[in-house]
């Protein structure tokens, strides 16, 4: 058989196969990587706002300045720490929170911090730099896992697609995306709400298919792949090789059923929120009992967190959707006893000008900002840095974006000096700074 009917042949048994051949897994699977994944029982969420969120409004309120606004703070469950009034559900988790008002980074543009707080490090046109989830699901995957092992929901990619890429690591911990889909009516007590759907495309058969036919299908492909990998046994045939094992291992197991948030009661959705974060923060909830290492859950839509202008009305909004989904999410753990095991990353970007504008907005700032991080390794109940009465500059506890990414990676217990050798030959760690020790639980 001539390598072009093969070709041809393998196409259209993938296509044949419920729509493997277009399953939306198949991207993130297409290459392998060097090293083993470490099989630790850690894992790790993102919350990613789109747009740069103003920490003035937020995490570090000003009420005793012109800076400060309109929003007022209120207390939580940790002694003098004090967080904005638009949040009393996440309130409640004060003593879990370790606020970080010391950020000071370099990217005050959206494409470039996006990529900065990703990647932990600033472009380099001859570096294919690995996205977060990637370097931590290198080194937290289970290597038997079912599932993908990093999931990242409902990204917006407008501002930096790369910033979602796994780089030199290779597509092996590329993320499975999981996009919003329409709203649909539910049945129950809150029959009345939409809640916004997510999942994985392809995931069952696209016409009806007997579980025998199915199967010879399957034996016929794999006769064929393990030909073709015996004769070719290059890097681009093991890739495809690799991709195409854990693909047909997630469609034909049950594993897949974790993405259908339906199983869910309607109460315990609409504790969540009905968008597409509320629901993405189920989704990680899910994911995480399942085993799943590291999952991104986006807020803000094109940006919303962009607040150029109509800066309080669109923030008290934003709001109210993170403190139901992160709340719910830091219940839903405890609950289950994986909040120990799994640490919680809030940040975007950059922060937003302590200064009002003409337009009742706020504009790009990364000279002094705050991240959150929350759960497992975490010293809760506190702030760490502080920043002027003004919020112009941080007076103590700078941190870069490289002693963020160490300080989570100790609290995942991952060394932060590891080694991944990149596309041009040279070495990175994971991060280039320093864990805050002070944060560490």
């Amino acid at each position: 058989m001539s390598n072009l009917n093969r070709r041809t042949l393998l196409k259209s048994l993938m296509a044949s196969f419920g729509g493997l051949g277009t399953c939306g897994i198949l991207p993130a699977l297409a290459e392998t990587t060097a090293g083993t994944p470490k099989g630790k029982s850690r894992h790790c969420v993102l919350l990613w706002m789109n747009g740069g969120p103003t920490q003035t409004d937020t995490f570090d309120m000003k009420p005793e300045h012109a800076n400060g606004g309109e929003f007022k703070p209120i207390a939580t469950s940790a002694k003098g720490l004090e967080i904005s009034e638009h949040f009393p559900k996440l309130a409640r988790h004060g003593h879990q929170l370790a606020v970080l008002r010391g950020l000071s980074t370099r990217e005050g543009d959206h494409g470039r911090g996006t990529f900065t707080m990703h990647m932990g490090r600033q472009p380099d046109p001859l570096v294919r730099f690995p996205t977060l989830g990637a370097m931590l699901s290198k080194e937290l995957a289970q290597s038997e896992a079912m599932l993908p092992e990093f999931v990242a929901v409902n990204p917006y990619l407008g501002f930096d697609a790369t910033a979602w890429e796994a780089g030199f690591l290779g597509a092996r911990f590329a993320p499975l995306t999981i996009k919003s889909r329409a709203a649909r009516q539910v049945t129950g007590p809150a029959s009345a709400a939409a809640f916004a759907e997510l999942g994985v495309d392809d995931l069952k058969a696209t016409q009806p298919v007997s579980a025998q036919r199915a199967s010879d299908r399957l034996g016929l492909l794999q006769g064929f792949q393990s030909q073709l990998v015996a004769e070719s046994p290059q890097s681009p045939v093991l890739a495809h090789d690799t991709m195409l094992q854990r693909a047909i291992q997630l469609v034909s197991s049950d594993a897949g059923k974790v993405f259908d948030l339906s199983q869910e009661s309607a109460a315990t959705r609409e504790k969540y929120g009905r968008g597409s974060f509320g629901q993405g923060c189920l989704l990680a909830r899910r994911l995480i009992e399942k085993g799943v290492s590291f999952v991104e859950v986006s807020l803000g839509d094109s940006g919303r967190w962009d607040t150029h202008g109509n800066n309080f009305a669109t923030v008290r909004e934003l709001s109210t959707e993170l403190d139901a989904g992160w709340s719910a999410l830091l219940d839903d753990l405890e609950a289950r006893g994986l909040l120990e095991s799994t640490t919680i990353l809030w940040m975007g970007e950059f922060g937003r000008t302590p200064k009002i504008n003409g337009g009742a907005g706020r504009d790009h700032f990364p000279n002094a900002w705050s991240a959150v991080l929350a759960g497992g390794g975490i010293r809760g109940g506190q702030t760490y840095g502080r920043t002027s009465i003004d919020g112009m500059t941080v007076e103590s506890g700078k941190m870069d974006v490289g002693d963020l990414f160490a300080t989570l990676c100790g609290a995942l217990q991952i060394d932060h000096r590891m080694l991944n050798t990149s596309n041009i030959g040279r070495p990175f760690r994971i991060a280039e700074g320093q864990p805050v020790k002070e944060v560490l639980g």
